[in-house]
């Protein structure tokens, strides 16, 4: 299963791919997309350059799932809303290619990543750098986008494993807390 990673942000957005075979996981890409060449102001172009960047990620690379990371509140408020459009656009770009999306925390993806969920950028990049056998670290975007791309693979093995053992629907039985799955 091929899995699209997307690390949301205004300014950059991380992407990463991978495949995924059981517990076997092969790269595929990873980059960021950036608004720089935009005016700090004109959000509207900013979110388009997101909404085409992960459309054209997700046409090229041909993924069957994609993982997104869910935003909460930052000190300032009106960054966090920022970041929330930011990632509306993400998650508009992924469905309107009929993509399966599931969210994970920057947490969640820490402690699968790294073995807790106060890791620092560095150590996820060192961690993805190992479990995906790259010559070199990835930038730390991408290196988020990978190590949700990552971590959802491994939870696919354990919701695929929970719902063959019960009758429930998927989006009935437990899921990791503080996750979704659409």
């Amino acid at each position: 299963m091929r899995i699209l990673g997307i690390d949301p942000g205004l300014q950059t957005t991380g992407f990463g791919v991978i495949d995924a075979d059981g517990p076997r996981l092969a790269y595929v890409a990873s980059g960021t997309i950036k608004t720089s060449g935009v005016a700090v102001g004109d959000l509207p172009a900013r979110l388009k350059i997101l909404f085409d960047g992960i459309r054209e990620v997700s046409a090229r690379y041909q993924p069957q799932c994609a993982a997104v990371e869910i935003v909460f509140v930052n000190v300032n408020p009106q960054s966090t809303l920022l970041l929330g459009q930011a990632r509306g656009a993400a998650l508009a770009a992924l469905v309107s290619g009929d993509l399966p999306v599931s969210e994970y925390t920057a947490v969640q993806m820490k402690k699968a990543i790294a073995g807790h969920g106060q890791a620092k950028k560095e150590q996820i990049q060192a961690m993805v750098q190992r479990l995906l056998n790259l010559p070199g670290q990835p930038g730390k975007d991408a290196a988020d986008a990978l190590g949700l791309a990552i971590m959802h693979a491994h939870a696919r093995i354990t919701f695929d494993a929970m719902s063959r053992s019960t009758t429930l629907q998927r989006r009935q039985h437990a899921q990791f807390k503080g996750s979704r799955t659409y």
